[in-house]
């Protein structure tokens, strides 16, 4: 059976729905909680590469040491063309590794369901590809990707963070918000750093479990294309 390894990078930020969403289609995920010390492998050795999100910068080894690790595997998906798949900060490390920019506390800082619009960059696309042309999903973030890659795709993007997904290659792709995350994630968020934003918990609750029905329908099917690609080409 074909797995995915994916890399936790804070106690908060696991695989959420993605983790049953890959696995009916086919693709077990691997979890390794690295934030917890739970070491990386030296090399790939599954047939997909998954990075969740944390509450830092790509190249912040002061609060997360294992980056390193990190980046070696997904220069190693990117080299051999495994497919990869970053979120949030794996899809800020993703961008920068190749070659783009990420400023910290950059923009307008995004929380809970925010809309995003496909570009007809898209449209070929083997996971974004004929998705409904506005979308919205789960964002938690205040750094942003602010350069692509020279050669990156540019797929998606939101009124205060344009660059909200992007391909490199045939096989990566890295996203700026949180397909794994559902509304029920957000009663976890801290309060005080969301009122630092002028955000309120209770109110962003709200508007994602209303948006949650039809955005999760595109992220599953987001989930299951990727899981497809990956198993059909090992």
């Amino acid at each position: 059976m074909a797995t995915a390894l994916m890399v936790q990078n804070s106690r908060s930020s696991g695989p959420g729905r993605w983790a049953p969403w890959l696995a009916a289609a086919g693709l077990t995920p691997y979890l390794v909680e690295a934030h917890a010390g739970v070491p990386l492998p030296p090399r790939l050795e599954h047939e997909a590469l998954i990075v969740l999100g944390g509450p830092f910068m790509p190249d912040d080894e002061v609060h997360a040491p294992w980056l390193p690790a990190v980046r070696h595997l997904v220069a190693e998906a990117l080299e051999r063309a495994v497919p990869f798949f970053g979120i949030c900060l794996g899809g800020q490390l993703l961008a920068q590794l190749a070659g783009g920019e990420v400023r910290p506390s950059y923009g307008t800082p995004e929380f809970g369901s925010v809309a995003l619009r496909l570009r007809t960059e898209a449209a070929g696309d083997p996971v974004f590809g004929d998705l409904p042309p506005e979308v919205t999903a789960i964002e938690n973030h205040v750094d942003q990707i602010t350069r692509l890659p020279a050669d990156a795709v540019w797929l998606a993007s939101s009124d205060d963070c344009p660059h909200q997904a992007f391909r490199l290659g045939s096989a990566a792709w890295g996203v700026q918000f949180h397909p794994e995350a559902g509304a029920a994630r957000i009663p976890h968020w801290n309060t005080a750093r969301l009122a630092a934003h002028g955000a309120d918990r209770d109110a962003l609750h709200r508007a994602a479990e209303a948006a949650e029905p039809a955005s999760a329908e595109v992220w599953r099917t987001v989930a299951h294309r990727f899981a497809r690609l990956t198993v059909g080409g090992s």
